[in-house]
């Protein structure tokens, strides 16, 4: 059971995560939702759309203009509070490494806080563990955060993908957050180059046999454009097919910007998986 939030999922039932940028410079949509009126649209279509949680961030994840923890509380925390009063019964993740960010979005209602930096701010997994809420621990290969991997090299990548990820899950238990909120992360470009990251893809099947639900990240990334040579308007397609594989090999939570594809995906994937009935099925029975 994956429990987040006010919500309860279970074991076969796939979760959307819809990502939404308060920043100005965000890679995919150049700020499109960093004012609060296209944001708050934003949040409406992709709860239309089927997305279950809806995660705000407010620091690219790439180089770029320094941001200081007040102006990413600034750009978040004011917007958690709207979201949560707008849709209650949301789950409210957010993008943060920084645990006086996470501290301040959980009192204003965030669910669950994800850190896809790989814990390089300790104290962010006890302020989850003090609010009890759910907690993403990703692997980025120790890479600083908003820096971007240079040669980095692996004796075995999925190896240290399982070992920190689970390491920071146990981490994350003992300091009191709940169990059935903690998720693990392969994390698709995060100290990783593109071999790397298609291997953590083919091999994701090891991580969801560790027991702990699994979140990929994978909408639009450069892995995607690398493998298959496209500027990051053209990912859609490659993007969906790297969804189908993870759903098929058990990935749980889903971080996309394109929430009604993915919803598709997903539901065709589980209904080839015996794990969802077709919408309609009429088809020689007439």
């Amino acid at each position: 059971m994956l429990r987040l939030g006010r919500r309860e999922f279970g074991a076969h039932e796939p979760v959307i995560m819809a990502i939404v940028n308060r920043t100005p410079d965000s890679f995919y949509d150049q700020g499109a939702t960093f004012r609060d009126e296209p944001a708050l649209a934003r949040v409406e279509q992709a709860v239309a759309d089927g997305a279950a949680i809806i995660d705000i961030g407010g620091v690219k994840a790439g180089p770029g203009e320094e941001v200081s923890a007040e102006e990413e509380a600034r750009r978040t925390v004011g917007f958690v509070a709207e979201v949560r009063r707008r849709f209650p019964d949301i789950v409210i993740s957010v993008d943060t490494w920084r645990a006086s960010v996470g501290e301040a979005a959980c009192e204003a209602g965030a669910d669950l806080l994800n850190d896809a930096w790989g814990g390089v701010d300790p104290g962010l997994a006890e302020v989850a563990a003090r609010y009890g809420v759910g907690l993403v621990c990703t692997h980025a290969g120790g890479a600083e955060p908003r820096t971007r991997p240079h040669r980095v090299t692996y004796d075995d990548v999925m190896a240290d993908i399982l070992r920190v990820t689970v390491g920071l899950a146990e981490r994350a238990v003992a300091l009191g957050v709940p169990r059935q909120s903690v998720l693990i992360d392969p994390g698709h470009d995060f100290g990783k180059n593109t071999r790397h990251s298609l291997e953590a893809t083919r091999r994701l099947g090891e991580m969801v046999g560790t027991g702990w639900p699994v979140l990929v990240s994978l909408s639009n990334k450069d892995f995607v454009g690398e493998t298959l040579d496209k500027p990051v308007k053209e990912r859609v397609l490659g993007t969906l097919a790297t969804t189908a594989v993870s759903a098929w090999l058990g990935a749980r939570v889903y971080r996309v910007h394109e929430v009604a594809e993915t919803r598709q995906v997903l539901d065709m994937v589980a209904s080839i998986a015996g794990h969802r009935p077709p919408a309609v099925a009429r088809r020689g029975l007439a």
